[in-house]
């Protein structure tokens, strides 16, 4: 089990957009995750008239590496560090280390 997941809002906590808060649009294998709207680079692309894509300049989100971004704490309104636990039904959950509330339901 991963500490983040899709789906997660998350705080940046390193980097140019440190502070910026988003949520989790993909998790790649090699400890890297995509946020929306945080991390965003100007790309050139070719246009390609079959799949009817323009060309020109894009902004397109880039992947950060997972130990720049904090799961955000909603309770505290912080970014909060994840723990692992199991609950008395087998599921292993994952909880806040600062106030145990538990995080997946």
């Amino acid at each position: 089990m991963q500490q983040l997941k899709k789906g997660d809002e998350v705080i940046t906590i390193a980097g140019k957009d440190k502070g910026r808060r988003g949520t989790v649009l993909r998790v790649y294998p090699d400890e890297r995750v995509l946020v929306e709207g945080v991390n965003v680079a100007k790309r050139h692309q070719k246009p390609n008239p079959n799949a009817g894509v323009a060309g020109g300049i894009i902004e397109k989100e880039m992947p950060l590496h997972a130990s720049n971004v904090m799961l955000y704490n909603p309770i505290t309104k912080k970014g909060d560090r994840v723990g692992f636990r199991f609950l008395e039904d087998g599921r292993k959950v994952r909880y806040f280390k600062s106030n145990n509330e538990i995080v997946d339901v």
